[in-house]
């Protein structure tokens, strides 16, 4: 069956948009089983939004101070401790994992 343009209306706007041929061949070779519901500028717009509400981490991790379990020196960490398990600084952390990939 030959895939046709479709147009198709925006739940944000209400505006109608085009799905193409080529983005419904995408979507079905991708297993996209839904059809888009917003257009090309609201899609933007909702990206954007939740961008900015923190969806999608850009900056810096929050950073966690740690006494390695090892060697005892100070270290940083990019997790909260729950303090049920030993917490390694990364060269601590770095040679056991060596030495576990090594005992395979």
């Amino acid at each position: 069956m030959a895939l046709t343009d479709r147009t198709l209306n925006c739940v944000e706007c209400g505006g109608e948009f085009i799905f193409t041929a080529g983005e419904q061949e995408f979507f079905q070779a991708r297993g996209f089983g839904n059809e888009p519901k917003r257009c090309r500028s609201c899609r933007a717009v909702r990206r954007s939004e939740q961008k900015s509400a923190g969806m999608y981490q850009d900056g810096p991790k929050e950073m966690y101070p740690i006494n390695c379990a090892e060697c005892g020196n100070d270290a940083m960490v990019p997790f909260r401790p729950r303090g049920d398990r030993p917490v390694y600084c990364s060269d601590c952390f770095s040679k056991m994992r060596t030495e576990s990939s090594s005992s395979f």
